[in-house]
């Protein structure tokens, strides 16, 4: 008798009435795409039914498990706190005898597809996943704990705590998963310390727009006397535009980074940033991957790097 013949996705597919991207969706957990409960429901339930195993799985099961970890990472996301994140995660999988892949960019359903048929990995991370997904109370890092909504507020806070109460929000110009998720935590954040919601504006890399655009900003809302900044990188962009518009740093405006790049303690003045251990939140994030205890392992709190801009 002929050996058997592959289930594919076009089986499953045709098996639950879908197509084969929705498919793929499903079965990757894709979270940019809205499937309805049913659906979802309908096409594990077909994939079940026909034993349905991606082909890297089944040569997994042949020669063993697959001692890969893949870690994807949306454009936008890139820094700091992702490049020390990747380094924890890397050194913990590592310390198991795991290796990790990082892909960088978009990845569309039928890219990741691949790279499971190809690899079969032990786990797929998505970096962010659970602010970008609206989960961020699932967050294993504790959103509210010490996790993105923790530190937004610890920024805030920080300004408050020096006298601020008129604050604004200094973002990337360049699109980031990331910036409604900050938005909201930074209004959760002024809400919680009894101030004003932060207004917020772009700051765009090239310095003389930067500079046009803190003014304009500034013209605008002149009651403001602090910037909370989304990054470090953010943050010397506007140190540099107040200084070329003449605006003292910290006595007319404060300026606050976040992320800690290192670069803030070798300008003037010193740039007063939040410093997060992402290591750890990366070998913590790895052990969670392989289904490990956490044991001891707990991220330290970000601190505030008090220097001279507040």
């Amino acid at each position: 008798m002929g050996a058997s013949r592959r289930v594919t996705l076009n089986d499953v597919a045709a098996a639950s009435g879908v197509s084969r991207a929705t498919v793929s969706f499903v079965l990757n957990d894709d979270p940019h795409q809205t499937i309805s409960a049913a659906t979802r429901d309908r096409v594990k339930q077909a994939a079940r039914d026909l034993g349905y195993v991606p082909h890297g799985v089944a040569r997994a099961l042949r020669e063993g498990s697959s001692r890969i970890v893949v870690l994807n990472i949306d454009a936008g996301l890139e820094g700091e706190y992702s490049r020390s994140y990747v380094h924890g995660l890397d050194a913990e999988l590592a310390a198991h005898e795991y290796v990790l892949l990082v892909r960088h960019g978009h990845h569309t359903p039928q890219s990741t597809q691949q790279v499971l048929d190809a690899i079969a990995p032990r786990a797929v991370i998505h970096f962010g996943g659970t602010y970008l997904t609206g989960r961020e109370l699932d967050d294993a890092g504790g959103g509210w704990r010490d996790g993105l909504a923790a530190h937004t507020a610890l920024q805030i806070r920080h300004l408050v705590e020096h006298g601020h109460t008129h604050i604004a929000l200094a973002l990337p110009d360049t699109k980031s998963p990331l910036t409604a998720t900050r938005l909201k935590f930074t209004g959760h954040a002024a809400t919680n310390a009894g101030i004003p919601v932060p207004a917020s504006f772009a700051a765009p890399r090239d310095r003389a727009a930067c500079a046009d655009t803190v003014a304009a900003f500034l013209a605008d809302a002149p009651e403001v006397t602090a910037i909370a900044c989304f990054n470090d990188d953010v943050a010397l962009r506007v140190l540099a535009a107040l200084r070329d518009l003449g605006r003292a740093v910290p006595d007319e405006i404060a300026v606050i980074g976040f992320d800690d790049n290192g670069y803030g303690a070798y300008v003037t003045p010193a740039l007063t940033t939040i410093h997060i251990n992402a290591e750890a939140h990366g070998r913590l994030s790895a052990r969670l991957a392989l289904g490990l205890g956490t044991g001891d392992l707990r991220p330290p709190p970000a601190r505030v790097v008090d220097r001279q801009s507040v």
